[in-house]
């Protein structure tokens, strides 16, 4: 096996390579991780949402959930709801100051995303956003048969 021609190799090494050249906008200028940014991403996105349902939206476990959510509630971007349908549970929201900050961000990682995707031409972008999707189900099949 050519591990450099391996489906499963090409995906990690892009996926890191892309995540490391968006994450210098986040953290070399706002102090945040890959996993606050996603967490902060998420919830800026969705509103309010359950500390389990932002496990599955950010990819990220558990642990690293928590430990994100932590230094956002610290940093006071991120603030925690008693959840109305279960009053033990918590609902995580941005702060006036994280809906802020995530504003600020977004059109300097836009810009990186564009700068990525510049070399392709407009059906090369579609095909590519086909392609992930289409690979996406069948990798969600497979991990859903064990």
């Amino acid at each position: 096996m050519d591990l450099n021609r391996f489906f499963p190799y090409r995906v990690a090494v892009l996926a890191e390579a892309v995540s490391r050249s968006v994450s210098q906008v986040y953290a070399e200028r706002f102090d945040l991780s890959r996993d606050e940014w996603r967490v902060l991403a998420a919830l800026a996105q969705v509103g309010r949402m359950k500390m389990v349902r932002l496990v599955e939206h950010t990819t990220l476990d558990k642990m690293q959930v928590s430990r994100a959510v932590a230094r956002l509630e610290a940093s006071d971007l991120l603030a925690r709801e008693t959840d109305p349908e279960d009053r033990r549970g918590w609902l995580l929201l941005l702060t006036a100051a994280g809906r802020a900050l995530h504003r600020k961000i977004v059109p300097m990682v836009e810009a990186r995303e564009a700068f990525l995707l510049e070399s392709l031409e407009p059906h090369e972008r579609v095909a590519l956003d086909a392609a992930l999707d289409k690979v996406l189900v069948r990798a969600r099949q497979l991990a859903r048969q064990g």
